[in-house]
């Protein structure tokens, strides 16, 4: 019985090194003796739509199409179409005034809320070009982001690419708690490594551009997270989807970790029902990807379990040996930790290795609840803006 449990430990604790360790690890390896695609990228302006789903965005909305506004475009070629899903504040008047305004804004007001996913459908059934570009209204990009983004659609076999979001955290009521800016970090290094190898498998919401061939309708009885589902879509047609570093585009963090947490259980949860539709790039001839989709995504989403995992094995093991007493008692020393550093947020004091353990544990915490509602079926369609 020993011997099981020990081994049942060990394995959990390889995935979880695995996860964070390895696989980045085998990615820089990969990227090293893998020669990159040759991309002959084009400073042509290809035909664009960009695309927003709004919801009371009255605070924002009017600077975001300002900051479409000033790109370095030709507006001949871009259109921007914004969907406001049933807005209850300013956002309505807003975008019937900016649409008056500028002849590329063109504007849909949905009398009924349906949720993000339902609102991209039908404005991508609208979009008049061939390339989609996929954004936020609290996102602001870089005056060349658009331009870089779009340049490797020259390249038939490239049918889609993600920007580099930044992460900003906001100057004013600001809980520095919130590592959020941190961990973005370490996830835009894994994504530009994956994006080299044309294999990457997720973008980000607020800045990503697809062929508006490959565009898959969304789901209109479940809810997915729309930039992955998009994503897995185009790897799932057999087309490459690369990463623009250069591409810059810019986000606040959210000012109270409650928020950023529910955010996290949500889209745990869409997350889970997203994978349901694209299980089979799990076992795909192209191992590289699917080894990619298993290491960053199902692992990682599984990572609450794993540590759950670990701490039952290990108690159960430090009768028998002086170093599992060792590794338990360490584990125990981080969750208090955790809780030291929720007891340092209510305080409004921030120390920084506290602060980040509270940060981890929370974060996987609002996997696992994520986890149980994807399994009960209680994720929404809707959900209310960030508060910004």
């Amino acid at each position: 019985m020993e011997i099981i449990i020990a081994g049942i430990f060990w394995l959990t604790i390889l995935l979880l090194i695995h996860a964070y360790i390895l696989y980045p690890t085998s990615l820089w390896v990969f990227n090293w003796f893998k020669r990159k695609p040759e991309i002959v990228k084009s400073h042509t302006y290809p035909s664009i739509s960009i695309i927003i789903s709004a919801y009371n965005e009255e605070k924002v909305i009017a600077e975001r199409i300002d900051n479409i506004k000033n790109l370095n475009y030709d507006f001949n070629n871009l259109e921007l179409i914004i969907g406001s899903d049933c807005s209850s504040d300013k956002t309505n008047g807003i975008l019937t005034q900016k649409s008056q305004e500028h002849s590329w804004v063109r504007t849909q007001i949905f009398k009924i809320r349906r949720g993000k996913a339902t609102v991209l459908n039908d404005l991508v059934h609208l979009a008049k070009n061939e390339i989609l570009v996929f954004t936020d209204a609290n996102t602001n990009f870089d005056k060349n982001a658009v331009l870089k983004l779009v340049s490797a659609f020259t390249d038939e076999k490239v049918g889609g690419v993600c920007g580099r979001l930044v992460l900003e955290e906001p100057t004013d009521e600001f809980e520095k708690t919130n590592r959020e800016q941190l961990y973005w970090k370490y996830e835009t290094q894994l994504k530009k490594m994956e994006g080299d190898l044309g294999i990457l498998i997720a973008a980000n919401g607020g800045i990503y551009a697809i062929r508006k061939k490959l565009f898959i309708g969304f789901p209109k009885d479940e809810a997915v997270t729309d930039d992955l589902y998009q994503t897995l879509g185009v790897l799932n047609q057999g087309y490459s989807f690369l990463y623009e570093f250069d591409a810059v585009a810019i986000e606040e963090v959210s000012k109270e970790i409650i928020t950023e947490f529910r955010r996290k259980v949500r889209f745990a949860a869409t997350n889970f029902q997203t994978l349901k539709y694209f299980k089979g790039l799990l076992f795909q001839k192209k191992i590289i990807l699917s080894y990619a989709l298993w290491s960053h995504k199902v692992i990682r989403w599984l990572v609450p379990l794993i540590l759950i995992f670990i701490f039952v094995t290990n108690g159960l093991l430090i009768s028998y040996n002086e170093f599992y007493r060792i590794l338990f008692f360490i584990q125990v020393g981080f969750y208090l930790s955790a809780i030291v550093g929720f007891i340092l947020n209510k305080l409004k004091i921030s120390l920084s290795i506290f602060s980040i353990i509270y940060y981890y544990v929370l974060t996987n915490f609002a996997l696992l609840i994520g986890l149980f509602k994807f399994l009960f079926k209680k994720h929404s369609f809707t959900w209310d803006s960030t508060p910004r």
